[in-house]
């Protein structure tokens, strides 16, 4: 029953950091290098850390490097959201998938369908320590539909717009998706405002 308090206690932390600090990567990193953070949950997490990415798209090296920048974009911009704190979790959830979904082949880095199982891993981690399903449900539709940004504006298939707009706020996946682009590195955030514009006005906002 003490794990289980202390585990609360460390999820209550983080909830309140990447609710009011300017920059929570520097709580998460601090963290990142204690033992309990190699604990389920928390460990799907700390595989981020060794979860490589296309240098192509993300010089900025690892999944955990990227979800840092992710999560400090996130809280620069989390007033432009309904809920603040479903945003900050989904930041930090967002990839979450990707350490079960990332392969290797001939030096080319993918991680096709990691927004899909993300979302089962959302509500894996936060049920740990909450018992909201309403909450649950709504970060990891977040995480779900992170990736229908590209999708949609791309025309690629893999998308579904109209389950999208059932399940979740077009808004709230483009604000999300807006820190996803913009957090990483080399990236250029007029252009990345402009697609996300586009995006929602494909979805009608």
């Amino acid at each position: 029953m003490s794990d289980k308090n202390n585990m609360e206690q460390q999820f209550n932390q983080i909830d309140f950091h990447l609710l009011h600090d300017d920059c929570p990567c520097e709580y998460l990193e601090q963290i990142s290098l204690e033992p309990w953070f190699s604990d389920y949950p928390f460990s799907m997490l700390l595989k981020l850390k060794d979860t490589p990415q296309s240098q192509r798209y993300h010089p900025e090296g690892s999944v955990w490097n990227h979800t840092m920048m992710v999560v400090n974009e996130a809280a620069k911009r989390k007033k432009e959201s309904k809920s603040e704190r479903t945003l900050m979790w989904a930041a930090l959830l967002h990839d979450i998938g990707k350490p079960g979904t990332t392969k290797i082949k001939k030096e080319k880095i993918t991680s096709y369908d990691h927004d899909f199982k993300g979302e089962q891993l959302t509500e894996d981690f936060l049920s740990c320590f909450t018992s909201d399903v309403s909450w649950i449900k709504s970060v990891a539709k977040l995480v779900r539909y992170h990736m229908h940004i590209l999708y949609i504006t791309e025309k690629l298939p893999f998308g579904n717009a109209g389950k999208m707009k059932q399940e979740t706020d077009i808004n709230e996946v483009a604000l999300l998706g807006l820190c996803d682009r913009i957090g990483r590195g080399g990236s250029d955030p007029e252009y990345e405002k402009k697609v996300v514009s586009k995006f929602q006005e494909m979805m009608g906002r």
